[in-house]
């Protein structure tokens, strides 16, 4: 996937696989996050090798269902906002790509109108 050089240098984890749940990229701060698995070494993997079996039934219904899931975990000291969510090439779902942030304990949130 080389058309993803520009997320290389973000300070997001980004990991996409496709609708069998193989692993088909991780840019550098997957790779850091992972890297006691294998980090890159991972891509062309299963996520489901590395899933209990209810989050890869999770992982399953959201492409089935074209769903976002999308929450907060604390590991290590760190909180962090997963978003994981369907991904699309020519109209139909692909796999499933992870956003994973690091956030703040204490966030600022606004409401706009």
């Amino acid at each position: 996937m080389q058309e993803n050089l520009w997320a290389e240098g973000l300070n997001v984890a980004i990991t996409i696989s496709d609708t069998e749940g193989r692993i088909l990229y991780m840019n550098n701060k997957s790779a850091a996050t992972f890297s006691k698995y294998g980090g890159k070494e991972l891509i062309g993997s299963n996520l489901s090798a590395c899933h209990k079996p209810e989050s890869w039934d999770k992982i399953l219904k959201m492409m089935e269902s074209d769903k976002t899931n999308a929450y907060t975990i604390e590991k290590e000291g760190i909180k962090k906002l997963i978003y994981q969510t369907p991904w699309y090439s020519e109209g139909k779902i692909s796999g499933l790509v992870e956003f994973s942030l690091e956030i703040p304990f204490e966030m600022e949130h606004f409401i706009r109108k």
